[in-house]
């Protein structure tokens, strides 16, 4: 698939652009959609997170980041996966327009937390997209869930697209830095190849690290008896690896 990562002077030269970031400003009940539907969804995740939490359990999130994709980044989606320039079809095609990235500390959080927001009331799973079980290639781990989300508005209402991204504290810490290495524009091919081999390296470490704090905790709330749970049973749903570019994430 091509890579549309334009600059901004392309993009202040880009027409289409500019014309799809001024339909985006004067759209903006459909804009307003997306910010109501991350105040559902984070709203049903602190719910979520309160109730675990009084239950006798720790609470299991340890962050929720909230966000809306910037005109440019909405721009290079569309071109990336052939989509007319439209609102009407980032509405249709779009599932991250509204996106929420939610940290667990613990990799049985992350499917626990899972799956009380997909049993919420005014949701709607179109997809789940499981890299945790089956990592990408270079490394990446995180659970995402493409939803509609029901919004109640003066008109009525609407369901609206959201993506929900799941991670322990591990995987995002290698995310992170992951992105911000990968965008440096200085290295060259060879070195490019080497850092990709380190960064995958560091995943690896990243996922032990992860499985040898969920046996820590298991056996410290003395999970290890008749009671323990494996993670494969936790899993359950999420079994199946996620279909690569079959909806825009």
């Amino acid at each position: 698939m091509p890579n549309y990562g334009f600059t901004h002077a392309e993009l202040r030269n880009n027409q289409e652009y500019q014309r799809l970031r001024q339909e985006l400003v004067e759209a903006g009940e459909l804009m307003n959609a997306y910010s109501c539907a991350l105040l559902e969804v984070k709203s049903k995740l602190d719910i979520l997170n309160e109730y675990f939490s009084q239950y006798g359990e720790q609470n299991p999130i340890n962050d929720i980041q909230t966000r809306l994709k910037r005109p440019d980044s909405i721009y290079e989606k569309l071109k990336r996966y052939n989509l007319p320039i439209t609102i009407e079809a980032i509405e249709e095609n779009l599932y991250d327009v509204a996106g929420i990235r939610v940290v667990c500390s613990f990799v049985d959080d992350v499917y626990r937390v899972a799956e009380g927001l997909m049993a919420q009331g005014g949701i709607i799973v179109d997809g789940k997209k499981d890299y945790i079980m089956f990592p990408k290639e270079n490394g990446y781990r995180s659970l995402h869930l493409l939803l509609r989300v029901a919004i109640h508005l003066p008109s009525g209402k609407k369901y609206v697209k959201v993506e929900v991204q799941f991670r322990t504290i591990a995987m995002e810490f290698w995310a992170n830095l992951e992105h911000k290495m990968r965008y440096k524009k200085d290295m060259d091919e060879s070195m490019q190849e080497e850092v990709y081999k380190e960064l995958r390296r560091c995943a690896v470490m990243s996922n032990e690290l992860d499985r040898h704090m969920q046996e820590l905790r298991y056996k410290i709330e003395g999970a290890h008896s008749s009671n323990q749970r494996d993670l494969s049973d936790i899993t359950g749903s999420f079994s199946l690896p996620p279909m690569d570019d079959d909806i825009p994430e």
